[in-house]
This record gives structure tokens, sequence and C-alpha cells, in this order.
């Protein structure tokens, strides 16, 4: 069995050790970690990460912006993309026009994370 790969793309260190964590130990999965947008679309081109868990909120550029980058690119435009916002309001559909596989809000229940990754991309 191949191990699953993601990409998270975060500039909250506790956070990311958080996700980082709960991801690996629940999810069995491998966990990249970009604290930057420009580090994460490196990492993103170069690793193809089967999935990217990505910041709204992000320094140097915002969240949307790296998706955009992400979708122009023909290496990621294909990897689904979950945003972390802390900016949201369910029900809501502010981020269904990207085209992003799924939103998570933060604060988010660490023990429930990996369900909710799972769910949304289909890795049952």
């Amino acid at each position: 069995m191949v191990m699953r790969r993601i990409l998270l793309i975060d500039d909250e260190e506790r956070l990311s050790e958080v996700v980082q964590t709960c991801l690996e130990t629940l999810g069995g999965w491998e966990v990249l970690i970009a604290t930057t947008a420009n580090e994460g679309l490196l990492i993103a081109e170069i690793e193809q990460p089967n999935a990217i868990l990505l910041d709204v909120m992000l320094p140097e550029m915002d969240g949307i912006t790296l998706f955009h980058h992400l979708q122009e690119k023909p290496d990621t435009q294909s990897i689904p993309v979950i945003l972390l916002s802390a900016k949201i309001q369910f029900p809501s559909n502010q981020f269904a026009h990207l085209g992003v596989a799924g939103v998570i809000a933060k604060p988010f229940d660490p023990l429930k994370l990996a369900d909710q990754v799972a769910k949304i991309l289909g890795w049952s």
C-alpha cells in the first residue's frame, strides 16, 4: 500500500504540529509542512502530494492567491486543495466557486480532522 502524502501550508507553527500529529497518527498519512506560500508552491511542484491543506491567511500571499497559482501550473492543478479558514461561517458557499475540494473551519477538533479530510477527499 502506498502512503498518501498531504502538504500543509500554514504559518502557525503550533497548529502545524497539531495537524501533522493528527493526520499522521489518526490518518496514517505522511504530512509535509510549508510555512510560507512560496515554500508551499515549491514543495507542491517537487513532491506532488496527494492533497494540500491550505491556510487562507498567510503573510506574504494569501491562500486564495496561492490556490490560483497552483491551478495555473500543469504539475499542481490536479492536486485537490482543502482550505483551512478561521474566517468562515457555516453553512457557507463563499469558497465553492473556486473549485477547492472543501473547507475546514478553524478551530477544528483535532481528533476529527483526519476523518474530515478523508471524507472531503473520498479516502475511505
